[in-house]
């Protein structure tokens, strides 16, 4: 099977490593929410997926070979190695007014947004009169710190707790609305062009910023790209899964992952196989989501899931990757 930017080879069960070993029931509920918006190869086997969600794993793991075929995927020259990184969805504390702790705003997407493409960079909307006058009243929320928003630029969702003047807290997400189409650069990556020490993220981006407050806006606008963000209620059944992604369904921690749909497409389980210091992995997961970055063959995001634990495992995740799609005979 051939696809845009990937190839893929058809292989024997036998070659996917750990595939045995995996607690499958975990990867289920991955496949029983694809199943919510099945791509069309799929679609006839959801019934199937629904049905064998209560099943014990050697049940699962029987349907998989029975109903599937594995394929190994590779780049069009051959190539089956490629790279794994990690997200996540940051929880972080915020207001619905500024003050002088809230002073970072997270914005809704702004009146005109259609009209001009690609929009103003970050550097542009915080100082052009036009784009501020653009970006008013469209104030979603305000954060303590800049790096955190910055955070949440960079996952593209997150969690924010508000605490109301009555006292009462709640917990709203704000998910990805869209970006002004500019080139994503790595702030990080500007800060060791600078000199700095910056290997432990976001600790040491903070630290910096913490000592050279009057620089933050130049280490803010190195990443021409900004994102808006729509704010979604979050229910209890809403809290128990990640955010949206790009398939339009929630997102299973640990069992989905972002990947470039010319490679691989939406509702696609895939077996994945990485080892580095931070994770080993050999396990099902779902292709649900993209991201900017996620462009290749075998290129793949894998969700860490919501809160401070699932930021430092994402933050360690740069290591080799392999994949098999597991598409239907």
């Amino acid at each position: 099977l051939n696809h845009p930017k990937s190839r893929w080879v058809p292989v024997s069960w036998s070659e996917l490593p750990g595939f045995g070993a995996d607690p499958l029931h975990e990867g289920w509920v991955a496949l029983v929410t694809s199943c919510a918006r099945p791509n069309a190869a799929f679609a006839p086997l959801c019934q199937d997926v629904r049905r064998l969600a209560i099943a014990d794993g050697d049940t699962q793991r029987q349907w998989l070979a029975d109903r599937l075929q594995p394929y190994r995927v590779e780049s069009l020259s051959g190539q089956s190695d490629g790279q794994l990184t990690s997200y996540y969805e940051p929880v972080y504390d915020a207001a619905r007014r500024p003050s002088a702790q809230f002073s970072v705003p997270l914005y809704a997407v702004p009146a005109g947004f259609n009209t001009r493409k690609p929009w103003y960079t970050r550097q542009q909307i915080e100082t052009l009169p036009e784009a501020q006058a653009a970006m008013r009243g469209r104030e979603i929320a305000w954060l303590a710190d800049p790096v955190d928003a910055m955070m949440l630029h960079i996952q593209g969702s997150g969690r924010l707790r508000i605490t109301d003047d009555s006292g009462v807290q709640r917990t709203i997400r704000v998910a990805y609305a869209g970006t002004n189409d500019q080139p994503y650069r790595s702030i990080q990556q500007w800060l060791m062009s600078q000199g700095v020490r910056a290997s432990r993220w976001p600790d040491d981006v903070k630290d910096w910023a913490a000592q050279n407050p009057q620089r933050v806006p130049q280490l803010m606008w190195s990443n021409p790209r900004y994102v808006f963000f729509r704010e979604e209620a979050l229910d209890e059944v809403d809290a128990s899964a990640g955010p949206r992604g790009a398939q339009g369904v929630p997102l299973t921690p640990g069992r989905s992952i972002a990947v470039d749909r010319d490679s691989i497409p939406y509702g696609t389980p895939v077996w994945l196989v990485s080892s580095g210091p931070t994770v080993q992995l050999q396990k099902l997961v779902v292709a649900q989501d993209t991201g900017k970055a996620i462009t290749g063959a075998v290129r793949a995001d894998y969700f860490a899931g919501t809160g401070y634990d699932a930021g430092r495992l994402a933050a360690g995740v740069n290591q080799p990757l392999r994949l098999w799609a597991l598409w239907p005979k």
